[in-house]
């Protein structure tokens, strides 16, 4: 029997004993991170913001099988957000539409929700009307002409179902019952609230496609709400993306479980506190490119060279050489090798000590 259709539903209990110590660690954790931010300039925490909200945005798609450009997601939010950032890439329909709804729920999170915010968001992630191939209701819950919503894996004859949604009947009573609790009901802890919501959503499955990435949404927006901010330092997604095999099998024993979900607390919360200490190392890179430039702030570069540099401090992929320096900023393997040479004399650059056919660099971070 399925959550939605056991006689207490939606009654969510859980044992106050055992999550009392993961509440409480997040809760710390929460607080230092946030003060130690606070301690930062504005533009390290701008740049941490930025950084946090794609990669939140890259894999809450990712969950899904969606690979987002994380250029064209960092240009989106970047530009959304005001922020001044040079060599910006122009961002597909797609991309704007995630970005939209994951702005709307962060930014905006001391909004109520509702129906008509619930389906905006929906109609942003599915700007043509269509989920793959298949035409979808979009903007509104879903309906049971096709049958039954199922989640379902294997191949075709052979498929497992994992979850069966309630009926398209019930959506209206059930969404306003949920927007109602999660308006009104202001005696919940607010990060117990974050992984109630998330699993009372999913629960319910509204929409045709999408409901995931929707709950994942709303479960940040709860999270803005117990940080009193809209400035986001951590990534619930990446970590469930880290975990996805686990956040799918701990969904499907919830809800075919009972009406005590602690099993489910537990869970998320071991996956905020991964978040929160990733979040640790990802300041800690910001911290060294912002001792970077400061320590290089009379330096004169080019464009090509900010742009080159800017990327060795990201997630540049393999060995930086003339040839891929030519090849990622579409200039002459001459006009490249003069770059790097200038950067090497500037103490910038050099050489890796790597032997092979052409010389590697790599960034200077002694000085």
């Amino acid at each position: 029997m399925y959550l939605h259709r056991r006689k207490d539903w939606p009654s969510f209990k859980w044992d106050t004993d055992t999550l009392l110590p993961y509440v409480s660690k997040v809760r710390d954790q929460q607080g230092r991170l946030l003060g130690r931010m606070e301690g930062m300039g504005f533009q390290l925490r701008e740049e941490a913001v930025l950084e946090t909200l794609t990669e939140d945005i890259v894999r809450t798609s990712e969950i899904e099988g969606e690979l987002l450009d994380p250029l064209e997601v960092r240009s989106s939010v970047a530009s959304r957000l005001g922020m001044d950032i040079s060599g910006l890439s122009d961002a597909s329909r797609d991309v704007e539409g995630v970005v939209e709804m994951m702005l709307d729920a962060t930014q905006k999170y001391k909004e109520v929700i509702t129906k008509n915010r619930l389906c905006g968001w929906h109609a942003a992630l599915f700007p043509t009307g269509r989920s793959g191939m298949h035409k979808i209701i979009v903007g509104d819950w879903r309906g049971d002409e096709g049958g039954p919503m199922q989640i379902v894996s294997g191949p075709l004859g052979r498929e497992k179902v994992h979850y069966t949604a309630p009926e398209a009947a019930r959506l209206d009573a059930e969404m306003t019952r949920f927007i109602y609790w999660y308006n009104m009901d202001t005696s919940m802890e607010p990060v117990i609230k974050s992984a109630i919501a998330h699993l009372w959503f999913v629960s319910i499955h509204p929409f045709d496609d999408g409901n995931g990435r929707i709950a994942r949404a709303i479960a940040d927006s709860q999270l803005a709400r117990a940080d009193r901010t809209n400035q986001r330092f951590y990534s619930m997604s990446g970590q469930l993306l880290k975990s996805k095999n686990g956040y799918y099998e701990i969904l499907e024993s919830t809800q075919k479980g009972s009406m005590d979900v602690t099993q489910w607390l537990v869970w998320y919360f071991e996956r905020l506190t991964e978040a929160l200490e990733a979040t640790e190392e990802a300041l800690s890179k910001i911290l060294v490119k912002a001792k970077f430039w400061e320590l290089h702030k009379t330096t004169r570069f080019n464009e090509r060279q900010v742009e080159m540099i800017n990327k060795l401090q990201g997630d540049f992929i393999g060995k930086l050489h003339s040839s891929k320096w030519a090849k990622m900023t579409k200039v002459h393997r001459d006009t490249a090798l003069r770059d790097i040479q200038d950067l090497v004399e500037k103490g910038v650059l050099m050489e890796s000590g790597e032997g092979g056919r052409s010389t590697n660099y790599i960034l200077n971070l002694s000085n």
